[in-house]
């Protein structure tokens, strides 16, 4: 075979489905560069914008969820939905036939329920990689069909009807490569100064943009930086934040110079999110988003806080008061930040990305 292994990836929606996604095909490309990878996603989802961005051989279904709210944009979007899934069933069908591929990777979110439903069909050997404590409804739906299930909690094997392996979370190549020297620069602070990175995931999160918005006042009298990721739909909203000493972005590309710039991280409890704080050894503020699907936040926001590297805060019992005190109180207690900052590195799966590639090889490999 020459190492020259076809490699469909597929799943998006949100940052959570896609990154692991980008960094399996890149870590693909890396370690076996005669292979060809390929990424399905969705128009609507994130990777819009982001695979173009990176020159990644992709292909954009005109697939979306399901619109739960009562309203008539809502509405009408769901009558269009039976048309989407026909052309989208269409357009995955042929990219398929087309790429001819030795195995799809789907790494959740709806644009990956599609081509692997075609790939059970035709008989294709599929991968499935979840990211959280509760599966996702297609990882659960396909998971009798996998031939491998990579998965990042252990607590997830009881909603898993097949063998699976923990591998930890796929994270960005060189998520934890940068320096707060060179970050500056990208950011135009100082180095020298206190920072908070804020940021709800790659949609954003209107609650933390709330709460900082309510702190914004107290923290700028301390003189301490930020950095804040308010996601695309509430940039308009928050924008008038931005000064010498806070930094206001719809969206952050450049995450690893975000990181390394960063004396505190304060986000919601994404399974990525908390796989990237690990690989970069950060202490944490985490605030659970309460209605995610199985409480799978609280619960990764726990691991993480039981270990002694997160503080864990309740959205439901909080104030702007408590928030902005329990943000001071722990950015100037440098014995706790560097206890919390070792703890983090401890939990984390550091070669999880490396091992997935492995398992995926080996079961193309195995099939042949």
């Amino acid at each position: 075979m020459d190492n020259q292994f076809r490699i469909l990836l597929v799943g998006g929606g949100t940052g959570g489905h896609l990154f692991p996604a980008i960094a399996i095909g890149e870590a693909i490309r890396t370690k076996y560069p005669n292979s060809i990878v390929h990424f399905i996603g969705s128009k609507f989802g994130i990777e819009a914008t982001v695979l173009p961005v990176k020159s990644l051989p992709h292909t954009l279904l005109p697939i979306r969820g399901l619109q739960r709210e009562i309203d008539f944009p809502s509405m009408a979007r769901n009558v269009l939905l039976p048309w989407r899934l026909f052309n989208s069933g269409r357009i995955a069908r042929k990219v398929i036939n087309q790429f001819k591929p030795d195995v799809i990777v789907g790494t959740g979110g709806y644009a990956s329920a599609i081509p692997l439903r075609i790939a059970v069909k035709k008989e294709i050997p599929i991968i499935l990689q979840e990211q959280n404590s509760y599966p996702g409804i297609t990882t659960r739906h396909f998971a009798k069909y996998a031939k491998l299930i990579c998965i990042a909690f252990e607590a997830a094997n009881k909603y898993i009807k097949n063998d699976t392996i923990v591998t930890g979370n796929p994270i960005r190549a060189n998520i934890n490569k940068s320096t707060k020297k060179e970050s500056y620069l990208v950011f135009h602070l100082d180095h020298k100064t206190k920072t908070i990175f804020l940021f709800g995931g790659s949609q954003g999160s209107a609650f933390l943009n709330k709460i900082m918005a309510e702190s914004i006042l107290k923290f700028e009298t301390e003189k301490i930086q930020i950095i804040w990721q308010t996601g695309s739909n509430e940039y308009k909203k928050y924008k008038q934040y931005e000064s010498d000493l806070v930094k206001v972005h719809p969206f952050i590309d450049k995450m690893a110079e975000a990181y390394a710039l960063a004396d505190l991280i304060i986000s919601r409890a994404g399974a990525l999110t908390l796989s990237e704080i690990s690989a970069c050894g950060k202490p944490s503020i985490l605030i659970p988003f309460p209605h995610s699907a199985g409480d799978h936040q609280i619960k990764n926001a726990g691991a993480f806080a039981n270990a002694g590297a997160a503080i864990l805060l309740n959205e439901k019992k909080m104030s702007g008061r408590d928030f902005s005190r329990t943000t001071t109180d722990l950015l100037y207690n440098e014995n706790r930040l560097s206890k919390m900052s070792k703890n983090a590195r401890e939990i984390g799966m550091p070669n999880a990305t490396d091992l997935i590639v492995e398992q995926i090889i080996e079961v193309i490999k195995t099939d042949v």
